[in-house]
């Protein structure tokens, strides 16, 4: 078999919902959007994931990953631990923080129970050293390299992956029909497209996130007495 098959099998495995990374959980704030009757619409909504690619996902977590599979090449394992603690740094929001290595962590153990790889070992031991933090898009671009997955699929599957955790949550939440959800995501296609070809090939320096009524909707999240989702 070739190994565009096996990237393919990688692909399905770790965008599968049966995967066990924890993101079902967590809906990016969207819940107390709903809550204060702030997103009504399956438009609106489609407008608010669009926001969270532009202005956070795609600048800052997928320049991170897209960063890691160079350094990975490059056997420069000291610039994953700093571009883990910068975009770790960049969160500014203490449950989204927390929500991203519990998610990442988690990932890079099941990944490290069946694969065994030089760089999921450094990356594990880190984590438990303290020299890291296993914030989920290093995690992800670790354990996509892990499974033979190319860069730009591994960048495009992280937003794809945001996208339809999004809608899933907005589902959840009744304010969108199965239909509905799918017309959103795939309303969504060029973009998620246009931002890993517009940040696939930038230098961890050039990585930011600026999205400041996003963090204050998700710190409001955080006070919620009762919540259905992590975030």
């Amino acid at each position: 078999m070739s190994t565009d098959f096996f990237e393919q099998l990688g692909i399905m495995q770790l965008s599968d919902s049966f995967f066990p990374s924890g993101l079902y959980a967590t809906s990016n704030g969207l819940e107390i959007l709903i809550h204060d009757r702030k997103i009504k619409t399956a438009n609106e909504l489609g407008e608010l994931i669009k926001i969270f690619i532009k202005q956070q996902i795609g600048p800052a977590d997928c320049v991170a990953l897209c960063n890691i599979y160079n350094f990975i090449a490059e056997n420069d394992f000291e610039k994953i631990i700093q571009a883990d603690k910068m975009l770790y740094s960049m969160k500014l929001v203490k449950e989204i923080r927390e929500t991203s290595t519990r998610s990442g962590i988690q990932l890079i153990k099941c990944i490290q129970s069946f694969k065994d790889q030089k760089i999921l070992k450094l990356y594990s031991d880190s984590i438990t050293k303290g020299e890291s933090t296993g914030v989920y898009p290093v995690c992800f671009a670790i354990a996509s390299y892990s499974l033979g997955v190319k860069k730009e699929h591994a960048a495009t599957m992280l937003l794809y992956g945001f996208t339809v955790g999004m809608v899933g949550a907005a589902l959840r939440m009744g304010i969108v029909e199965h239909f509905e959800a799918q017309k959103i995501i795939d309303d969504l296609k060029n973009e998620i497209a246009n931002t890993v070809q517009k940040n696939i090939n930038k230098s961890i320096s050039e990585m930011w996130q600026f999205a400041p009524e996003i963090d204050i909707v998700q710190i409001t999240h955080e006070r919620l007495a009762e919540k259905m989702f992590i975030t």
